[in-house]
């Protein structure tokens, strides 16, 4: 039982307990966290409960391949856990550099404006300052205006 337990018991603690439960035996295997923040499906418990001669039979078997199970999801979480660290700093360069090649058209635009002549020099703005006629629109119909 306890050489099925040792991989496990590399990276935990683990919490034993047996109870008598009628005629039969019920044993529980409960793994403590590891570290903070690690997934829960790492501390899922296994349960067995049979008669004393089953257990002594089986157990072993059953603690093997729940070590076994426990242990493969370890380290599939891990390399999911690496493998999304990895994508995420793949992105974050890759917006670096986006956002680099945007600056540097704005850049460049930026010193040809003021560098070329500007369009609005060429064409005259609502309130730029034209001469303007000095007649008023009412002598220019030939009506004149008449002073009191």
């Amino acid at each position: 039982m306890f050489v099925e337990l040792m991989p496990l018991l590399k990276d935990r603690t683990l919490l034993l307990t047996i109870a008598r439960v009628g005629e039969k035996v019920k044993v529980n295997v409960i793994p403590a966290k590891a570290k903070e923040g690690e997934d829960q499906a790492l501390t899922t418990p296994l349960t067995y409960t049979a008669s004393p001669e089953e257990l002594d039979a089986e157990l072993g078997k059953h603690l093997a391949s729940y070590v076994d199970t426990h242990v493969a999801l370890g380290s599939t979480l891990a390399e999911a856990k690496a493998e999304m660290d990895t994508a995420a700093k793949a992105a974050r360069q890759k917006a670096k550099a986006t956002q680099a090649s945007k600056a540097e058209p704005a850049v460049a635009k930026k010193q040809e404006a003021t560098t070329s002549p500007s369009t609005t020099e060429a064409m005259p703005g609502l309130f730029s300052a034209e001469p303007q006629s000095t007649e008023s629109p009412a002598s220019s119909s030939g009506e004149e205006r008449k002073e009191s």
